[in-house]
């Protein structure tokens, strides 16, 4: 469904109405990505592609974050984890095989090489639980794939998140063309049902962007607490648009967030403001007018001001962040 605001009156409105439907479709539903997030998918390249297609290192984290008091098996779907057919971005012909790997226990997230943005060292830490590879298979083109069931104590306890950490490796072992997939965490083995009160996360992103003008995906960085700059860093951007920054204090700024050109990466730095830490912002990916990019790649990563990588959640913790801006009543003498 697509709505242009014709009248600026009813734009309120309208985005409130948005906001509301965005939050109940929150609430029964755990994709990866998520509804407020409108990315149409996750990305992967084998790893014999050149990163000039949009992948910087041909490999993927996410993690799963499952309450503590939830005891139901859990499986983890990939939906079109071949590469072939109608989805996935091909490269002369397919000839890629992706390695999807799922792990848990001690060290499986808590392992700083988990927690970075490239796989090296021990990022493959925790307990092997389950991997298959996938080539252009037409039996599993445009469908759901399960990996489980699964303990959720099977995963990592995280004491500051009070649930167990599941993690997913998804990497291109051979090829040059792109998988695109999606992810969900569901209580049942052949159709998606939410965890109560589950959530995804990664540290670095890497996606699929529209190809068209209309719509405008989201990721949400969350503030830690002692956070006060946040460097936000974009590789292979193309120089399409611009990474619009919003908050629940921070309408947005176009120019903070330096933008990247074809296989180049980009940083900035900003500073966090009063009222940020402890919420999630809201990066904004707006594409340029014209001309149309097609089949744009990109991978974006945060870090604090200690170069700690920061969370991207897909359900933002507080919510999508609302502006609420600062009203200052003065009296007037007569």
């Amino acid at each position: 469904m697509r709505i242009r605001f014709e009248n600026i009156n009813m734009r309120p409105v309208l985005l409130a109405f948005f906001l509301l439907l965005s939050i109940h479709l929150g609430l029964v539903a755990q994709p990866v990505p998520a509804e407020d997030e409108n990315i149409p998918h996750l990305v992967t390249f084998g790893n014999k592609a050149a990163t000039s297609w949009g992948d910087d290192d041909f490999c993927q984290i996410f993690f799963f974050l499952i309450p503590e008091d939830f005891d139901e098996p859990v499986y983890v779907r990939i939906y079109d984890p071949d590469c072939g057919g109608k989805v996935d971005e091909i490269n002369i012909n397919f000839d890629t095989r992706t390695e999807f790997s799922i792990f848990g226990g001690r060290g499986c997230w808590s392992d700083p090489d988990a927690q970075g943005t490239q796989p090296e060292g021990n990022y493959r830490s925790g307990n092997l639980l389950a991997s298959k590879t996938f080539g252009d298979d037409p039996k599993y083109d445009d469908k759901w794939y399960s990996f489980g069931p699964f303990n959720p104590k099977d995963g990592e306890y995280s004491e500051k998140d009070l649930g167990y950490v599941l993690k997913i490796i998804t990497q291109g072992i051979d090829g040059d063309d792109g998988n695109l997939y999606q992810y969900y965490l569901s209580t049942e083995d052949d159709r998606n049902v939410r965890v109560e009160g589950g959530n995804a996360f990664t540290y670095e992103y890497t996606f699929r962007m529209w190809n068209d003008l209309v719509n405008i995906s989201h990721i949400y960085p969350y503030i830690e607490k002692g956070t006060v700059k946040v460097k936000q860093k974009n590789f292979d951007w193309d120089d399409d648009g611009n990474i619009n920054t919003y908050s629940v204090v921070r309408i947005y700024n176009k120019d903070e967030n330096k933008v990247s050109k074809e296989d180049e990466w980009a940083e900035s730095e900003f500073q966090i403001l009063e009222g940020e830490v402890g919420k999630s912002l809201d990066f904004q990916f707006v594409k340029k007018r014209y001309p149309l990019v097609t089949n744009n790649n990109v991978v974006i990563s945060t870090q604090n001001q200690y170069e700690e990588n920061l969370r991207f959640f897909t359900n933002p913790i507080g919510g999508v962040p609302k502006y609420k801006p600062q009203i200052n009543v003065q009296k007037i003498d007569d």
